[in-house]
């Protein structure tokens, strides 16, 4: 374990898993955290139904971006975490904490974007609170969002639930709010726009839901990338996913800013999409479901989840149209620090 807090302490990769193991873990960790899911499922009061609870921070550097700011990404991202867990989210807490200097107009803009996704994504901002920090010691403004939901009786979603022969889907494009980011801290311009993916997807979910039961589990890809995500469903569950690479989609545009950047679309972070895990009789009433969604029309079948293989393990392995085979492995350092 490293001495001091690194930024790729924070990546979704390698680093912030072992200091979630090593650190949080160790200390405090009970079997509801230890499952590793994107939000607790709790005993509620209600017969059969359970409480959904997560809790997120953003440090989004910049604070406004083409298809977002560091509102709408609070308010979409804590929404999306507690819908994975197949719950309707219902309300969420805001905390902020500002540096003093902060222009009073960028405040007043944030909030109205909060409230705006808010309300696109039918939840109520209930409580919150506020800190203010000395001048240079805050970057503007950092926000906290906790969200809860509620977990109808019979669903039991989970990366844990995953099992051979499972199809992998992908609501749509990859790499688009990491690339946004990028572009707009290195002043890079693309002949296509390029912007934030950042959208709530409890609709989708609920959608997909509907049309396929079998669904096994919902993840959003963000920091670490659809690399992330993938290991640690397979870890999770004890098994192998295979992708196969042709069918995952990405913008031409985010695929030639990877290259030239020398990143891997695959662990580019993601603030709109989710990955949907669900048994192979359902992947194409799950899909069409994804794509009548206005955020899912670009989603695909793009893998299957396997047996782990005796000598690797959990890995995740993508497949490219000439048959080759390489591992995917989870982002290990800090790609980009401050995505979300």
């Amino acid at each position: 374990m490293e001495e001091t807090v690194l930024l790729g302490h924070g990546s979704g990769g390698t680093m912030m898993k072992r200091i979630i193991d090593e650190v949080f873990f160790e200390a405090y960790a009970g079997d509801d955290l230890r499952r590793g899911d994107d939000a607790a499922a709790l005993p509620a009061f209600g017969a059969g139904e359970r409480l959904a609870f997560s809790t997120d921070s953003f440090v989004v550097s910049p604070h406004f971006f083409p298809g977002g700011d560091i509102g709408r990404l609070a308010v979409c991202g804590t929404v999306n975490d507690v819908a994975t867990s197949g719950a309707k989210p219902l309300y969420l807490s805001c905390g902020f904490i500002l540096e003093e200097g902060y222009p009073m107009a960028d405040l007043k803009r944030i909030c109205q974007s909060m409230a705006e996704a808010a309300d696109e994504a039918g939840v109520k901002i209930v409580t919150g609170d506020t800190k203010v920090v000395n001048r240079g010691h805050g970057d503007g403004v950092f926000i906290n969002t906790s969200g809860v939901g509620v977990i109808e009786e019979g669903v039991n979603l989970g990366g844990a639930q995953c099992k051979p022969g499972d199809a992998v889907l992908v609501s749509g494009t990859l790499g688009d709010h990491g690339i946004t980011i990028m572009s707009c801290r290195e002043s890079l311009s693309f002949s296509a726009e390029v912007q934030s993916d950042a959208a709530p997807l409890n609709g989708l979910i609920a959608d997909v839901l509907a049309a396929a039961p079998g669904t096994r589990c919902f993840r959003d890809p963000t920091r670490g990338g659809l690399a992330s995500t993938l290991n640690e469903l397979a870890e999770q569950s004890g098994t192998a996913i295979e992708v196969e690479e042709e069918r995952i989609p990405v913008r031409d545009a985010v695929r030639g800013a990877c290259d030239m950047l020398g990143y891997d679309p695959l662990q580019v972070a993601n603030e709109g999409k989710m990955v949907c895990v669900v048994a192979a009789d359902q992947a194409e009433a799950a899909l069409e479901a994804m794509r009548a969604n206005r955020y899912g029309r670009d989603a695909a079948i793009i893998g299957k989840v396997v047996e782990a293989n005796a000598d690797r393990g959990s890995a995740v392995f993508v497949r490219n149209a000439f048959g080759g085979r390489r591992i995917l492995d989870m982002l290990v350092g800090e790609q980009l620090p401050r995505i979300c």
